[in-house]
């Protein structure tokens, strides 16, 4: 795992050309999901270009903690934050004193291929809601013009213009700047061959499957977590006759197939992974290290999924997970300790109060990792086996009479008398 350090240079790469209209969508759209740190950071890093346009200077990330007043981890979050939505691709040449970043910027989608976008729209409105969801729609669309009424007398190029010979020329536009997009891409490896050989060949053709179908498939099953059969029962719904994907019938097929399973709800952050930066170093062989790398490469739905034996899990726990990491902010990692821990000491039953108690402590022991998550329960397994051990003993030292039930003795007619009598000289 590379350490980012206050000493490391960074220089930014403009990839691209920015206008206000770029900077309204970073704010309106990108902002909801991406959170005012990554958004500081992205302008900040533009300001580095200063008057250069197209390569700052060499800064430090000292100065990206002065200026932004922020530490060294959120600089970390923030940046990958940014390069997970493909505002920003990362380099970096290690040296022996300090390493050497470079930054290149991208531009933010045009608002028409953000709200067309399977993963990004779906995020937005998960965000910020329907009602505010809809504001920024509206905001955005574009007024009709009708004009069936009107003749297009629109002159063409070679209506106004002519050739004429001219001298040679050499077209050489390789680093002319231009308008460049990074675009989403997912570590999500789907297997597209067991979805291909699931079909008859009489269902699909060659271009089924092609190269913008793919894509939209990815990131369907990524984000609404479907399996290969799942998604294949989605696209044999959404073939037309010319046994093609009707890409817009597939996303709203895929839609409504989640909301219906999930009581209308849409997918939150519960499919994330840990970040690669909070993972432990691969290697280790021993049983430690195993069960670390299974915590860290299982998103929480996985790990909840494989204690259900391979069902889905229910509502009540999902919710209580989209909790743990949306509101408490627990990273994926240590929520399946946290799962699996409270697992074990509450015989296989998921208890609230419980999960929520640890968790909160959790976070304010700044707990991370993994690893260190599995430290802390091991901590907390201990101490309740101690106070076990104490009451147990308790119990043993405790007089002979206090575990026995009480029992009522007859008194005799004399014994019963004076008790009377004792009770009328305090009335």
């Amino acid at each position: 795992m590379r350490n980012l350090l206050p000493a490391d240079t960074y220089i930014v790469v403009n990839k691209t050309i920015l206008n206000d209209s770029d900077r309204k969508i970073l704010t309106m759209l990108y902002q909801p999901i991406i959170g005012s740190i990554s958004t500081n950071l992205y302008n900040t890093l533009c300001l580095n270009l200063d008057k250069n346009e197209f390569m700052s200077d060499e800064f430090t990330h000292h100065s990206l903690m002065v200026n932004n007043k922020i530490n060294l981890e959120d600089i970390l979050e923030a940046r990958e934050k940014l390069e997970g939505i493909g505002l920003l691709k990362t380099f970096v040449k290690e040296k022996e004193d300090s390493n050497s970043y470079v930054y290149e910027l991208f531009s933010p989608l045009s608002a028409s291929e953000f709200f067309s976008h399977p993963i990004l729209n779906i995020v937005l409105y998960n965000n910020v809601g329907k009602k505010e969801y809809e504001r920024l729609v509206l905001y955005f669309k574009v007024p009709r013009v009708n004009l069936s009424e009107y003749e297009d007398i629109t002159k063409s190029f070679d209506d106004v213009y002519s050739s004429v010979p001219s001298s040679s020329f050499i077209n050489n536009l390789i680093d002319v700047q231009e308008v460049s997009k990074n675009g989403i891409r997912l570590n999500y490896n789907f297997d597209y061959d067991l979805l291909i050989s699931s079909f008859p060949k009489e269902t699909i053709n060659e271009k089924t499957f092609n190269k913008e179908n793919r894509e939209l498939i990815e990131y369907l099953s990524y984000i609404y977590n479907l399996d290969t059969l799942e998604i294949k029962d989605l696209i044999i719904s959404s073939l037309n006759d010319k046994l093609m994907i009707d890409k817009v019938s597939l996303r709203k097929n895929a839609r409504n197939y989640y909301q219906y399973q999930n009581n209308g709800k849409l997918p939150t952050l519960i499919y994330q992974n840990q970040p690669d930066y909070l993972r432990s170093p691969e290697g280790k062989d021993s049983k430690r290290a195993k069960m670390v790398y299974t915590f860290e490469t299982t998103s929480p739905y996985n790990f909840l999924k494989s204690k259900y034996n391979g069902s889905k899990p229910t509502s009540r726990d999902l919710k209580l997970i989209e909790d743990l990491m949306v509101d408490v902010g627990l990273k994926p990692g240590v929520v399946n300790v946290l799962i699996d821990y409270a697992l074990r000491v509450n015989n296989n039953k998921l208890n609230k109060a419980f999960i929520e108690t640890i968790a909160g402590q959790w976070k304010r022991l700044n707990i991370e990792t993994a690893d260190a998550a599995m430290n802390q329960a091991s901590k907390e397994s201990k101490s309740k086996k101690v106070k076990e051990t104490i009451y147990k003993k308790k119990e043993v030292n405790l007089p002979e009479w206090f575990n026995k039930e009480n029992t009522k003795e007859e008194i005799s007619k004399d014994e019963e008398d004076e008790v009377k009598k004792l009770l009328e000289d305090f009335s």
